[in-house]
């Protein structure tokens, strides 16, 4: 449980790619956020709850520790922290902070599948990860951990090749590198400390929980609205992107034609709308949802 009698402890990550989003989770859950005295620990003024901004590293630690009961990170350093030890759990993904770890090598080496790393030094800033990746392809190879500026090891004769994170690529073309294999494909994720919060504190935090599936669900969906004829009613469901059975309504003084309304899960296109009218729907409105649950 957390280490603060009467409030509940959430890690965030202080500074980095997932800091801003990790912010924006928990307000949008209905939490309000103040600043305290200092920058590594702010209160939630409407709930007994602290939020712990700490180096994401330290966030897997945290909580798997019951210093803190809810955390936001990456499943990259999620992953890199596993070591045999107790283990926060993954309650679910969030939907941002997509990444992925990737083998890259410059074109000199004639990269033809993991085998190709054999006997080779590969440079990292997860060991671990990448530990375990070559041991399921196989691969005996020496990894060289770097905390920084991975991308210039082969540059600099340190290395063969490399294992990093990539999200467009650019620093890897910059460096003369080329992705290769996938080592893991990451996103921020909720995890949950192993030991139950105290009894009077069970409640706020599976409903903490339930704001933030409700506030992941909502993102990217959408609300449609529109009439149809009962004839063609099938036909524009399937149309609907995403959405689960959509609810239908009559429609006052006529019997040929419903309203529907749909939560579509999946992007609504202009294409989508055009298909919509084209199979008979008219009236067609498309709304954001801030909240789902």
């Amino acid at each position: 449980m957390s280490t603060v009698q009467g409030r509940l402890r959430i890690a965030v990550q202080k500074s980095g790619r997932l800091a801003e989003r990790s912010l924006d989770l928990v307000r949008d859950a209905g939490l309000r956020v103040v600043k305290g005295n200092n920058d590594l620990l702010y209160r939630v003024e409407n709930y007994p709850i602290d939020l712990l901004r700490v180096r994401d590293d330290d966030i897997p630690t945290f909580v798997a520790d019951g210093v803190c009961d809810l955390g936001i990170v990456g499943e990259n350093v999620l992953e890199e922290g596993r070591n045999g030890g107790p283990m926060a759990e993954v309650v679910m993904p969030l939907g941002f902070g997509r990444c992925t770890l990737k083998i890259a090598a410059p074109p000199a080496l004639d990269y033809a599948g993991p085998a190709s790393l054999q006997g080779l030094r590969v440079a990292t800033s997860y060991p671990r990860v990448l530990r375990r990746w070559l041991e399921a392809e196989g691969v005996q190879a020496d990894i060289v951990t770097m905390r920084g500026a991975v991308e210039v090891a082969p540059r600099l004769k340190l290395a063969q090749a490399i294992c990093d994170l990539v999200s467009t690529g650019a620093t890897l073309e910059a460096n003369g590198l080329a992705a290769r294999d996938t080592v893991l494909d990451s996103q921020a994720v909720l995890i949950r400390a192993p030991t139950a919060p105290e009894p009077a504190l069970a409640e706020l935090l599976d409903s903490i929980v339930e704001r933030m599936a409700g506030v992941v669900a909502s993102q990217g969906a959408k609300y449609v609205m529109l009439n149809a004829p009962r004839s063609a009613l099938d036909e524009i469901a399937a149309i609907l992107p995403g959405a689960g059975a959509p609810t239908v309504m009559p429609l006052s003084g006529r019997d040929d034609a419903v309203a529907v309304h749909a939560v579509c899960q999946e992007a609504v296109f202009w294409e989508t709308l055009e298909r919509l009218k084209a199979a008979g729907a008219s009236a067609i409105l498309v709304l954001p949802i801030e909240k789902m649950m």
